[in-house]
This record gives C-alpha cells, structure tokens and sequence, in this order.
C-alpha cells in the first residue's frame, strides 16, 4: 500500500546521509536508482523501483511547527483514479488541507494520477 516516502534531511548533511544510507541499504538490496546531486537520491531495488528517497530540506517552506522543509512525504498506491479522489474527499471532509487536487501527474509519467492533502500536522 505504501508506494513511496521522501525523508527531508539539512540541506548542510545531505551528501553525509546520502553516503551513509548508500552503504546501509546495500545488504537489503536497495542501490541508488536515480540521483539528481545535492536535492535528492531515490534508493530500491530496481531501476523504476525507488520506494525511499532522500530529499534536501527547502529551507525557504516552512512545517507545521515552523521548522524548515522538515516534513516527511507519504505516498499511497492505488489501483483507481476514482480510489485517488475517494481519499482525497475524506481527507477534506476530515479537515485536512488541500495540497493538490486529484489529477495527472505526467512530469513524473503519462498515467501517474494523484492527489496531496496536508495530515493533521502539515
């Protein structure tokens, strides 16, 4: 169910956590997959396949609690558009705050279909 997480990390560690996990995830099978250098490493087991991402903190973006680009990003599968905006209205109708309304995404790729709401801490 889980598809993706990005993990915000200080933009002054970013290349000393991104050695660290590059060694750390070599024994459960996780390489880098794609590595746009200083802003962000995707890590999985397969070319396509990136589940965890490292990410350099915006310094500029704000989290709930005020403290820089420290949020973490949590991405869903689902099998249906129409299960993309199903979750997209509870979330709203639970008072979550609007982070994008369900659509496509074709900058990632042609079919990707999503939808971002901000939980309970932001």
């Amino acid at each position: 169910m889980l598809d993706h997480i990005f993990f915000p990390v200080p933009r002054a560690d970013f290349d000393t956590m991104v050695s660290f996990y590059t060694q750390a995830l070599l024994p459960i099978g996780y390489t880098k997959q794609l590595d746009k250098p200083g802003y962000r490493v995707g890590f999985g087991p397969a070319p396509g396949n990136a589940p965890f991402w490292i990410t350099a903190a915006s310094d500029d973006q704000p989290d709930a609690q005020g403290k820089a680009g420290r949020g973490v990003h949590l991405a869903f599968r689902a099998t249906a558009h129409e299960t993309v905006d199903a979750f997209y209205e509870q979330a709203i109708k639970a008072g979550r705050k609007d982070d994008g309304k369900p659509g496509l995404r074709p900058f990632y790729h042609p079919d990707y279909y999503a939808a971002y709401v901000l939980d309970p801490l932001g």
